[in-house]
């Protein structure tokens, strides 16, 4: 058994080891903190001049982060009339136009940190979700970021790390408990709509969060999610919305929050289908359109009995790459390439048209055939009598 005397001295080396801990953290903070204290105003209205100059100061990620963080939360004031005004899904925000205002709101300070964080080599992502404080979820959406640093994901959110509201009024004071928090930690007061950026290998549920749990009970649900984010960065934007509705549907749908993301990422994910169905006939319609005016051309050639001369192997091939091109058309309208259904008439009509143009091209390959047999048959008769 451990003696009392010997459990004390433990206690106390461990007091002692986190208060120099603490003490070094500030340390560091404090030349990182002095160097942006330096930074020339006329560099602080673009995220880019604010990015060249931590580049220029600064070598190591941990570094950049930190200047970032910390210019954020000394010059951008939260603005209490944008409180309410979060658009979850309109996350592509010009962080200039923050820099210009000196003003907003979650989304704001994310997309702003964001910004200046990839632009200065730390991968960084903005994550949309709801908050717990004292017990108590939030009724309001959120908004923060993750950054890779030094190969491990940290949490950090810059809105929470500027200041705070009391009464109606905002408190602008720095805070870094809110800066390079593990995910761990940071799961007991902040959940993504999405698990997957919660960087856990067990995802808290919804439900658990809202319970005042932070840790999952569910051990047999492993979630890969270095895998997953692996795989999310090689995604196409309306296969990360697919992936992403369900996860989150996978995860518990537990409040109003829940269920008005998955709603308006659904809205999104009909929006983008819909965009993408139409570049692909767009693509379609174009081939259809070149493949016509190359059979124009071939017809008109034809019909001026196939002159200027050209070697039977250079005609066919002329018919060979209308097919062609007719073909690449008929792929483009394949019915797997389509995520809705809201086209199908038109997909119809324009089948219809080059279907018609495949018809009159096999004609215009039977009429070669003909002419090509003509041709060989008058060329032999000519040797023939040349020969006599």
């Amino acid at each position: 058994m451990i003696r009392v005397e010997s459990l004390v001295l433990i206690l106390l080396s461990l007091i002692v080891f986190n208060s120099e801990s603490k003490a070094q953290r500030r340390n560091y903070f404090n030349k990182v903190d002095k160097v942006m204290c330096q930074i020339p105003d006329s560099l602080t209205y673009s995220s880019q001049d604010i990015a060249n100059y931590i580049n220029l100061n600064f070598d190591s990620q941990n570094e950049k982060a930190r200047a970032i963080f910390w210019w954020i939360a000394e010059n951008i004031q939260y603005d209490l009339d944008k409180m309410y005004a979060l658009n979850m899904h309109n996350l592509d925000l010009r962080s200039d136009e923050t820099l210009k205002s000196r003003k907003g709101n979650c989304i704001n300070y994310a997309n702003l940190y964001s910004d200046m964080a990839n632009k200065v080599g730390v991968k960084t992502y903005v994550i949309t979700g709801y908050t717990r404080r004292k017990k108590l979820v939030n009724q309001d959406p959120h908004s923060w970021c993750a950054s890779k640093i030094d190969s491990s994901w940290y949490m950090i959110d810059p809105t929470w790390g500027a200041g705070y509201t009391q009464n109606s009024r905002y408190i602008q004071k720095m805070d870094n408990n809110f800066f390079k928090v593990k995910p761990q930690g940071f799961i007991k007061t902040h959940i993504p709509f999405d698990p997957l950026w919660q960087f856990l290998y067990y995802p808290v549920t919804k439900q658990d969060f809202h319970s005042g749990m932070s840790m999952s009970e569910n051990e047999n649900y492993y979630f890969n999610f270095i895998d997953s984010i692996r795989k999310y960065e090689k995604q196409t934007d309306i296969e990360r919305l697919l992936s992403s509705s369900i996860r989150i549907e996978s995860n518990g749908i537990s409040c109003y929050l829940d269920y008005d993301y998955l709603y308006d990422l659904r809205f999104n994910i009909d929006v983008n289908s819909r965009v993408l169905d139409e570049e692909m006939y767009k693509v379609a319609v174009n081939y259809y359109k070149d493949g016509v005016h190359m059979l124009n051309e071939y017809i008109s050639y034809a019909n001026k009995y196939y002159f200027p001369y050209k070697s039977d192997s250079e005609i066919k091939q002329m018919l060979k790459d209308i097919n062609i091109v007719f073909n690449l058309a008929l792929a483009q309208l394949q019915k797997d390439n389509y995520l809705t259904s809201t086209m199908e008439n038109e997909i119809h009509q324009l089948k219809r048209s080059i279907n018609q143009a495949l018809v009159e091209l096999k004609k215009q390959e039977n009429s070669l055939v003909k002419y090509l047999e003509i041709a060989k048959k008058y060329r032999e008769n000519l040797s023939n009598s040349n020969e006599k």
